[in-house]
């Protein structure tokens, strides 16, 4: 068999499956650019999109939440997963030596949480009246 032919047998196979399967033909066309950005949905939960690179948006602003009390914000991280744990440290830029978003126990993510949100919601205290 010729290169020719067996060139010829692979794109015949290709356009064949492309008219009985039509997720096989939009991906096909998604990878030769004809129909751009057409994306086919996918079933069952999944993770939301980041874009970028970028992590996705924190759950909750801890400086918010402390100011109702140390315990009150331990309470509602404890609850949250590492991951979100994380998405709140970068969200909020609570790790400027890049040593949190390594560690892998969500106890000393939540530790690194309360101490800089106990700092910033008590930054200026001395300067206010009361």
């Amino acid at each position: 068999m010729t290169i020719r032919q067996t060139l010829s047998a692979i794109a015949k196979a290709i356009a064949d499956e492309a008219e009985r399967n039509e997720e096989f033909k939009a991906r096909i066309e998604r990878a030769l650019a004809l129909h751009p950005s057409k994306p086919t949905k996918k079933t069952g939960a999944s993770k939301p999109m980041r874009k970028g690179g970028r992590r996705t948006p924190a759950v909750l602003d801890p400086v918010e939440v402390v100011r109702e009390g140390e315990d009150a914000l331990r309470s509602r991280l404890a609850v949250l997963r590492l991951d979100q744990l994380l998405d709140i440290v970068a969200q909020h830029g609570m790790d400027p030596g890049k040593l949190v978003m390594k560690w892998k126990r969500p106890d000393r993510v939540i530790d690194r949480i309360v101490e800089i949100s106990l700092s910033r919601a008590t930054k200026g205290d001395a300067f206010r009246r009361d």
